[in-house]
């Protein structure tokens, strides 16, 4: 399969490959979408769009896990993941107080997601409060995480013709000092 070809797939099936990797993982994958909509192979709105649907489908997954199945994970994998039962408890009172904003925070963040939403769902937060909440978080995030790829991809197309055009020059530049040494030596022996 050419590179031609492989692009005309992106470019024709890129939503639907898109869609269930933007579920999975929110921030790389948008950057990807991003890029890709940089260079045309994505409508960049439509890109978007699916990202979004995309993170608040996953995060509406780890809530409906948190609040229906977390006892089910083995404590073994809880504690690796970091959701030790004293950082949930501590995660689920505090929702109790302020959800919305814990939400907005772990989601903007990112460093805390997992645990944060495993923990609204836990905490058995309003789920209409959690997709509000959720769904005002996703749109700036998604935003920027699209931005950066875009602007990434942009710079990418500038960056690999200066770099072919400077790896060139140092191409040239090593085989001369080559065939300079080389001349210098074969010289310089009797």
């Amino acid at each position: 399969m050419t590179g031609a070809e492989i692009l005309d797939l992106i470019a024709a099936y890129g939503l639907a490959v898109l869609a269930p990797l933007s579920i999975l993982e929110g921030p790389v994958v948008t950057m990807i979408a991003g890029w890709l909509a940089s260079v045309g192979l994505l409508h960049l709105g439509a890109a978007f769009v699916v990202v979004v649907a995309g993170d608040l489908i996953g995060d509406m997954a780890l809530y409906l896990i948190g609040r229906n199945a977390l006892g089910a994970i083995p404590a073994v994998w809880r504690d690796w993941l970091g959701l030790t039962r004293p950082r949930l408890i501590r995660l689920m009172r505090r929702f109790r107080k302020d959800g919305a904003r814990i939400l907005v925070i772990g989601k903007l963040t990112h460093a805390a997601g997992f645990a944060i939403l495993l923990s609204a769902g836990a905490a058995r937060m309003p789920i209409g409060v959690f997709l509000l909440a959720n769904f005002l978080a996703t749109i700036p995030k998604s935003m920027a995480f699209l931005a950066i790829g875009w602007a990434v991809g942009s710079a990418y197309q500038r960056w690999a013709t200066g770099v072919f055009w400077v790896s060139l020059a140092l191409v040239v530049l090593a085989a001369a000092a080559w065939l300079i040494l080389r001349r210098r030596r074969a010289g310089a022996q009797p």
